[in-house]
């Protein structure tokens, strides 16, 4: 019987988790009301589900488990303006980005649960600066070894995501000349990092018992990894994107992780490499750093090349698969702002640069993320 038992997942599943800033309206600092707003919501009629975060400043967004994008954009939809309805009663404001441009950690608390006390007592001031905010994004997988192979080979498509999300160029008042900054936070966790280069599930099982029996972990929560397996879900999870601007943007980037997976396990295109993870730190630096402007090294090629080139042959390469998916429109508005080199990242460096108070940046952030309007490109 393996130590971890993977729950199949049918057909090409996806499912989206979004971590949401609470700011207060009248400066437009982090709030620290995510359990009053938790109360109201729960009052609430919602397809998914909405849940506490590490700290008192942030809430989560589940959505149930989907097939098509169009029906998870309708339902990310749905949930963004109950959580805006009822901030708004609270006199909050709701905000994507990976992280709040000025806030200070030593003035966050701490969500009051079993799990989040002991973070802290693990990790000391961490917990806090923890407090940056990410997209996850969960594909199906038919069994383990699937599942293997796909982190595997997601694992070469982590700069994707990565410079497709970039929504965190300020960090603690400061222009950080990063596109994301938010990565810098989780990369100070011990169990950071990457997948080790496992064969296949029973290889993936023999590793999760010794570090289990060596007391480095408890259960696959305590892996912070950029792409982890979640067997009790029957998925994989992406865990390097920022949170979108908008809800349009978070949809579209579950689609294109959703046709690559379609493409990766349909067929096969190569064998894992070990490579990728040789060259997986300079490459998720580039693309934190740099953004879609950021270069990549194709272990399978042997060769540099600019990330965005890189993305846009990969948007046309699933195409056929996103046609199937339902997501073809979408994934052709991607590659259409992958073209003009232009981020939620870059977004926000105009609306700073335009009214030069981060503050103001703040609150239009809020209205974008509650009117999912179109953000102008300059």
């Amino acid at each position: 019987m393996a130590t971890l038992e993977f729950t199949a997942s049918p057909g090409h599943t996806l499912g989206v988790e979004l971590e949401l800033q609470l700011v207060q309206s009248h400066d437009f600092d982090l709030a620290r009301d995510a359990a009053e707003l938790l109360a109201r919501l729960e009052k609430v009629r919602l397809p998914g589900a909405v849940k506490p975060e590490i700290t008192e400043s942030m809430i989560e967004l589940n959505t149930s488990v989907h097939t098509r994008h169009d029906a998870l954009s309708a339902e990310l939809g749905q949930m963004r303006d109950a959580v805006v309805k009822e901030a708004g009663m609270l006199n909050l404001r709701v905000c994507g980005g990976g992280t709040h441009p000025f806030h200070s950690w030593t003035a966050r608390r701490i969500f009051p649960t079993e799990r989040f006390r002991h973070i802290l007592d693990r990790y000391g001031y961490l917990a806090k600066q923890f407090t940056v905010f990410g997209q996850h994004i969960h594909l199906g997988c038919a069994d383990g070894d699937a599942a293997v192979y796909l982190v595997h080979m997601m694992t070469r498509y982590v700069p994707h995501f990565i410079a497709l999300s970039a929504a965190s160029p300020f960090y603690q008042g400061e222009d950080t000349s990063f596109h994301s900054s938010r990565l810098t936070a989780v990369n100070a966790f011990p169990l950071a990092g990457h997948m080790p280069f496992v064969a296949d599930w029973a290889e993936f099982n023999e590793y999760f018992d010794k570090m289990r029996a060596f007391g480095v972990v408890e259960s696959m929560k305590d892996f912070y990894w950029d792409i982890r397996p979640k067997p009790e879900f029957g998925t994989i999870e992406i865990r390097v994107c920022d949170t979108p601007l908008t809800v349009a943007r978070a949809a579209a980037l579950a689609a294109y992780a959703q046709a690559l997976a379609k493409w990766l396990l349909e067929e096969r295109p190569r064998p894992a490499l070990r490579a990728v993870y040789l060259v997986n730190a300079f490459n998720r630096f580039e693309a934190a750093r740099f953004g879609l402007r950021g270069q990549l090294i194709d272990p399978f090629e042997e060769r540099k090349r600019p990330l965005a080139d890189d993305v846009l042959d990969a948007l046309a390469v699933v195409a056929p698969h996103a046609e199937a998916l339902g997501s073809a429109e979408v994934l052709a508005g991607l590659a259409a702002e992958v073209r003009r080199g232009y981020s939620d990242a870059d977004w926000l460096r105009e609306r700073f640069a335009a009214n030069r108070s981060l503050a103001h940046t703040v609150r239009e952030s809020a209205a974008l993320w509650a009117g999912d309007k179109p953000r102008d490109s300059g």
